[in-house]
């Protein structure tokens, strides 16, 4: 029933959408809806802002890696940097992105272009998802003058899920990407980067998926919470 309900508003939304590069966003979405998520080709990414408020806060770079038949090809992972308006300020002592590097960074335009061009086809997957695609969303109604709604997995509410079936209460920063990967015994990264933190929920996904399931195949209903 979910799969039936996430594909019919993905073919009202193609089927009403003025703009041809967001329709056939969602077209290519269409066939991958009741695929086990093993056969679905995913993207894991991770945008670096100058803060957490999507109205007022800008994103800064967007990293990529896709996961194709359960493995994270590294290889064609990218990285792309965004012009801002302004200075990044103090938040540079977060992601490390200074002002002099953003001076050959593409426009967000551009940036909201090339996301498009490379996500197209594939299920998003981020760790802490909502925030990320409020930037995103924000972006795209600025870039095409319309929203565009996306399909993503969340590994953070995967997470909280499993969580809250074992405690009652989730302890202040169990959920943040470390903490979460150090319970899967996966290696700790240096964070803040955003091909870094796309790698590594990427990663954190695959070791959900075979906790949850083992070598049995998830529906994505499964994931999206």
């Amino acid at each position: 029933m979910r799969h039936f309900y996430l594909k019919t508003r993905l073919q009202i939304k193609a089927a009403l959408c003025k703009q041809e590069e967001i329709a056939e966003y969602y077209q290519a979405l269409i066939p991958l809806i009741a695929k086990p998520v093993a056969d679905i080709p995913l993207m894991a990414f991770d945008l670096e802002m100058t803060g957490l408020d999507s109205q007022f806060d800008q994103i800064l770079s967007i990293g990529l890696i896709p996961i194709t038949a359960g493995v994270l090809e590294v290889a064609k992972a990218k990285h792309l940097l965004v012009k801002i308006v302004g200075s990044v300020g103090n938040s540079a002592t977060i992601h490390g992105i200074v002002d002099q590097q953003l001076a050959k960074a593409v426009s967000a335009k551009q940036a909201m272009d090339w996301f498009l061009t490379q996500t197209k086809g594939h299920v998003l997957v981020a760790h802490h998802a909502p925030l990320d695609l409020c930037f995103l969303k924000v972006e795209m109604i600025r870039s095409y003058h319309q929203s565009l709604a996306f399909v993503a997995i969340d590994t953070m509410a995967i997470e909280r899920k499993r969580l809250l079936r074992k405690h009652d209460v989730i302890k202040e920063g169990t959920l943040r990407l470390d903490a979460c990967r150090q319970r899967y015994n996966l290696p700790v990264y240096a964070g803040h980067n955003a091909s870094v933190d796309a790698l590594a929920c990427g990663e954190l996904l695959l070791a959900q998926m075979a906790s949850i399931a083992g070598n049995e195949k998830l529906n994505l209903a499964d994931l999206l919470g």
